[in-house]
Parts: C-alpha cells; structure tokens; sequence
C-alpha cells in the first residue's frame, strides 16, 4: 500500500486583516469575520507565486522523506494560479529541486481539488511499480475581484507529499472520487478574475460533494466518524468545514487542528492540503486520518489514512506548517500595498 514518505508546507509571511478590506469598502468587519470565520489572510511577495511557493513546500517534503530527490520519478503540481498560461510550473520546479530529467512532470487543474488528485494520480504510479516516488503538490496565489466577497478569503500558500512505499510515516488506506458537472464557481480563458454563483456554491456544490465523497468511503471500509483521530475537510472558509463536520457526525476537537483557514484565508489547491499537514504536525503514531478535499466544477476526493510510527521520527525534520501560519517575521500590509502586490490596477 502507498502512503505519504515525507510532507511539507509553505505559507507567504504577508497578511492583510479582514479589518481592512473592510474599511476601503465601507462595509462591517465584525460582521465578515464573523460570517467568514476568517479574520486575516495571506499574500505572496512581488516575487512568490505557485512556483515558488510549490518548491518551498517540496523542499520541506523531501526533508522530511529524507530520499535522493532523483528517486522522485514523477512531480505533478496542482493549482488554479500557475504563472504560465503556455508553460508548466512542474518543469521548473523540478529543476529547482534537482530532479530529473528523467521524470514525469505534468501541471493539474481542478480549482480547489488539484492537490488530493495528485496524491491519487501518484498513489497509482508507485502502486504499480512504474515510480518509486511521488511528488504531489497543491498551491495557488488564488485571484478575487476588488469588492468581491471572495477578496476577504483568496489567499496564498500550499503543501506537498512525497508518495511512496517504503518508509511510509502515514499508509493511504483507501481514497474515492465523486465528481458532477456543477458550475459554482470558474474563470473563462482571458478572464482576469473568477465568476462565482453565490449561494449555489453551498448545498448543490461544495456540501453535496464533501458529503458524497466522506460518506461513501467511510461506507466502503464499514468506519464511522468516531473511528477518527482527525478529520480533515476544504476550507473555502472558516464557517464550511465546520458545518460539513458537524453534518457528517464529527466533533469540534477531531477538526479544530486543520483549521488554518482562520488566520491564513483559503488557499484553493492548498487548502485541504495545508489543513492535513498542519494535522500531521501534531498526529502520533496509530491515529486515523480522514481528508476529504472539495473543487469547484465540481468534485471532491477523500482518503482514509493512519499513521505509523515513523510519524514522530519525521516531524522535525522540517518547519511545522505553524511556523509559517505564526510566523515571526510576519507582516500586515494596507489595502494599497496589498494592491500594487497582486496588480490589481490594470491599464
């Protein structure tokens, strides 16, 4: 069975609060804060973006796996914001990371979900023997329109895994995919910033989908909610997974570690992937995973993982996702700043 060698995330030190995108918008921040249950978010420097913030989290995730990077026989990065519409993200971050050439590289696409269809695309690979490991990899420096909704919550970051079958720090026991044509949420070739359908983003997209997915592999492998140490779910913000948990029959404290939706907005194909490597940070040997990961279009993944005693051993060999979360260098910018930084202001 494949399972997760190493892990890694990368979160930008910028932030910009709730507070003030409010205040340019005249609009009440208790209120957004307290609908969103998000009180700030990130924002990549003048020179971060998928790229960088992808090989940052896989230096962190090799770390960890602590292999000879050229073991690595596939890399595939997953994101809603690759800097290149003709040109991939993976061919630079694998020069970057010292992998290859002889290696299978391919960028992803499936907003939110990108990341977790990694993981399952390199569980097959190193399953069937074709790769020892796996690189798999969700990040994204998410776009909102100025004075959209979406702008309190679009944020920067991601996280990455290294799959294989040796030395395995958290065995995948199983996974499942459950997938409709439902349009809540997309951007047209051209188009500089997503459309999204408000409300329709809720029942028929992202709780349909969530529930779909948990319910059916937790069927499959006759496990129920109280079966698990941690839950894991997509984080479009803070009030969601929370509903969704509650609805599926989880309680506050298998979730409360995966939140990092809360100071760090929503990452999209980072999301989910952020929240399980926050949970793995704190995870202890034997304890049941379940990560279920949600993309507008729409569809959602859902694995179920345990882990084992290497989980300890591997933890500190690299920078705790809440060492960025919580970073000491971080720092708070204005609306302006924050606009100069993401272009915001086109000719």
């Amino acid at each position: 069975m494949a399972g997760i060698v190493g892990y890694g995330a990368y979160v930008p030190r910028l932030r910009i609060t709730v507070d003030e995108i409010a205040r340019i918008w005249g609009q009440d921040p208790e209120s957004i804060k307290s609908g969103l249950g998000v009180s700030e978010k990130s924002v990549p420097e003048h020179d971060e973006d998928t790229v960088t913030i992808s090989v940052e989290a896989a230096k962190n995730a090799i770390a960890r796996a602590a292999i000879d990077p050229k073991d690595i026989g596939a890399v595939y990065v997953g994101s809603e914001s690759h800097p290149y519409t003709v040109k991939p993200s993976g061919t630079i971050v694998v020069d970057s990371l010292g992998i290859g050439p002889d290696v299978s590289v391919a960028d992803t696409e499936f907003a939110c979900r990108a990341g977790t269809t990694n993981i399952f695309i390199c569980m097959g690979l190193v399953m069937s023997g074709m790769i020892k490991y796996g690189l798999a990899i969700g990040a994204d420096t998410s776009q909102a329109r100025p004075g959209d909704a979406l702008e309190y919550t679009a944020a920067a970051g991601g996280a990455a895994f290294v799959i294989g079958k040796d030395n395995v720090a958290v065995k995948i026991k199983d996974a499942y995919s459950f997938v409709t044509d439902t349009s809540d949420f997309y951007r047209k070739e051209g188009e500089i910033y997503p459309t999204h359908a408000g409300r329709f983003t809720g029942e028929p997209a992202y709780f349909r989908h969530v529930i779909a997915a948990t319910k059916t592999v937790l069927e499959k492998n006759s496990l129920k909610p109280q079966d698990f140490d941690f839950c894991v779910f997509h984080m479009p913000n803070g009030k969601f997974p929370v509903r969704v948990a509650k609805m599926l029959g989880f309680e506050m404290k298998q979730l409360e570690d995966s939140l990092v939706v809360k100071k760090i907005g929503n990452t999209y194909s980072g999301s989910s992937l952020l929240g399980l490597s926050s949970v793995l940070d704190k995870a202890k040997p034997d304890q049941r995973i379940l990560i279920t990961s949600y993309g507008s279009g729409a569809g959602s993944d859902s694995f179920i993982m345990e882990t084992t005693d290497l989980i300890e051993e591997i933890q500190n060999r690299a920078p705790k996702t809440d060492s960025y979360i919580d970073a000491k260098n971080k720092e708070y910018i204005d609306y302006g700043t924050y606009v100069k930084i993401r272009k915001k202001l086109k000719m």
